[in-house]
């Protein structure tokens, strides 16, 4: 199967880790090991996030005064190409004889979506209020609460085209695994003399994975966490893991914004739009996950039923 995988941020950088490269290094090569076996098998266009990474390089920015910051989308081209470069590398270590290659992508959004008027997606490290208050004061962000802390919120488009898709299409159909659409992609819009133009913003991983499984033809769009599959009472005393779904059923749930909401509106359109199957679960169950023994499979088919 040609398969699209979104790995979530927290793949390289897990809560309250210290953001350093060896860290994420250490993860990355944990995390490559699950989308190797995959490659075996399968055809793979790999994805990922970038919160932890390009909140951390937009500080470094702030950090030095001598001139402006730089803007969301040049730090999302530096992280995607950080991130592209270690996954790359572990890849390659792995699958000798196999290309692999990193495109830095942009992704087209309306400069008139609401929500660059309603920050709300998170990036960067975790605060206490009153660090979170202060740099706000300092730095001019948006912050909000991130459970017991707070974070950065930056606004967050919708995905509505990807700039190089001719250029990913052909390296797959040449038969390299390809690392594009890193952090939800570069967010650009297209001006009124119809040139691109970078925008403030982040594009949600999990969405922009969507539009490039469903702009590939993909056959399944896999997107693992480090939760085991989506879960129906979550935060409740008995949460239970849902195995199989059709995206009626699974809307029907409700789930946070802030975490599984994204991905499962994500395998919800994709299923929709495409009539192929979708997962979530955890990283080290990507095999598994692909073979329907575990994770959350969404899927058109009638006989899966949110259990």
């Amino acid at each position: 199967m040609k398969i699209v995988v979104a790995l979530g941020g927290n793949a390289l950088l897990q809560r309250g880790e210290p953001p350093t490269a060896e860290v994420q290094r250490r993860h990355a090569g944990e995390a490559m090991a699950a989308v190797a076996e995959l490659a075996v098998e399968h055809d793979i266009v790999l994805t990922h996030g970038n919160g932890p990474q390009v909140g951390l390089l937009a500080l470094q920015a702030a950090a030095y005064s001598e001139v402006p910051p730089y803007p969301l989308d040049v730090l999302g081209a530096e992280s995607e190409g950080m991130i592209g470069y270690v996954l790359e590398q572990e890849l390659e270590n792995r699958l000798p004889g196999k290309n692999v290659v990193t495109v830095l992508t942009q992704v087209v959004v309306d400069p008139d979506d609401p929500a660059f008027g309603a920050p709300s997606k998170p990036i960067g490290a975790i605060y206490t209020e009153e660090q979170a208050r202060k740099l706000a004061a300092e730095l001019g962000w948006c912050i909000a609460p991130d459970n017991a802390h707070f974070r950065r919120v930056v606004a967050s488009p919708q995905p509505i085209r990807i700039v190089e898709l001719g250029a990913i299409r052909t390296l797959v159909d040449a038969g390299a695994l390809v690392v594009c659409s890193g952090g939800g992609g570069i967010p650009v819009m297209v001006d009124d003399r119809g040139a691109l133009r970078g925008v403030e913003a982040v594009i949600d991983k999990d969405l922009a994975a969507e539009l490039l499984a469903r702009s590939l033809g993909a056959d399944f769009l896999l997107m693992l966490t480090d939760v085991p599959a989506a879960m129906s009472g979550w935060g409740g005393e008995d949460p239970q893991p849902i195995r199989h779904a059709t995206p009626t059923a699974l809307r029907e749930l409700g789930f946070a914004a802030g975490s599984m909401g994204p991905k499962v509106d994500a395998a919800c359109r994709f299923v929709e739009s495409t009539g192929g199957n979708a997962a979530i679960g955890a990283l080290e169950d990507a095999v598994e996950i692909v073979a329907g023994r575990a994770g959350t499979t969404v899927a058109p088919a009638a006989a899966a039923v949110a259990a």
